[in-house]
């Protein structure tokens, strides 16, 4: 069976840079329908425009922050391609902060919750509600075994290190990992399965940033990456079309790791992004 997504539809959160545009990117090339979904619309509006068949992707501008945005993304949706089959919740945020200082702290951990937990709570039910009436109004002789929709979630190796400064991001991911799981048990009666990408270091348009900021900071990745190299965004979203594509159809509440090798080795002052 091959990693096919052709023909089903696709919600990109984090649409509009790094990691989430590759994923929507690479989805679209694999012949989905992609609605790329972020808050940056002129990013949106110049990828989009790049796109030789508009048909078969679209963009959603707003905060997914606030429900009644979700509420207008699932609309934009169903209004362009009808329905619903995948949703990659690729929008994230990586906060550091002083683990010493309590207001900076407790400010950093609400908003990484909200951001990288909340967010996709909300979507990840929106999402199922809509995949579970599709696969009531679908059915056909012989679906009893066939997956109604799959989630994917994008977390990260910091869920399971311990690196001060990046506190916060390591507590919302290390939420989103048992998100994963309890929504996959959750939603496996409805045939939706419920799966994570952990990465590491990955050339993410954060990380870029860093990198340009600390010039150090590639070496030190390098030396703790026994693959010794920076994944590209690609890599990532190959594995989220696996995550996709009904090869996985027996894979659910899975947290697929692409990092390199860095946990094999897990020294905690190595850098955990």
């Amino acid at each position: 069976m091959s990693f096919s997504v052709e023909g089903k539809t696709a919600i990109v959160t984090g649409a509009a840079h790094g990691i989430g545009l590759a994923i929507a990117q690479h989805l679209l090339g694999q012949g989905a329908n992609v609605m790329f979904a972020d808050m940056d619309e002129d990013r949106l509006k110049e990828e989009l425009s790049n796109k030789k068949d508009n048909d078969h992707a679209a963009y959603f501008a707003g905060d997914l922050r606030e429900r009644l945005t979700m509420v207008n993304l699932m609309s934009a949706t169903l209004d362009h391609f009808d329905r619903l089959d995948i949703l990659v919740n690729a929008s994230r945020q990586v906060m550091s902060s002083d683990p010493k200082n309590m207001l900076d702290l407790e400010d950093a951990v609400e908003q990484q919750l909200e951001q990288n937990l909340m967010t996709s709570l909300r979507m990840s039910q929106m999402a199922a509600k809509r995949m579970i009436a599709q696969a009531e109004a679908d059915v056909q002789p012989g679906d009893a075994d066939r997956p109604a929709g799959s989630i994917i979630n994008l977390s990260s190796i910091a869920a399971r290190r311990t690196h001060p400064q990046l506190l916060a991001f390591s507590v919302s991911t290390a939420a989103l990992d048992q998100l994963t799981r309890s929504m996959a048990v959750a939603l496996a009666p409805y045939r939706i399965r419920v799966n994570s990408v952990a990465f590491g270091s990955v050339m993410s348009s954060s990380l870029k940033h860093t990198l340009r900021e600390n010039t150090g900071f590639r070496s030190d990745i390098v030396d703790h990456t026994p693959l010794s190299r920076i994944a590209s965004p690609a890599e990532v979203a190959e594995t989220v079309q696996f995550l996709a594509s009904e090869s996985s159809c027996f894979m659910t509440g899975q947290i697929l790791t692409v990092d390199g090798g860095r946990t094999l080795l897990d020294p905690v002052t190595a850098p955990a992004h």
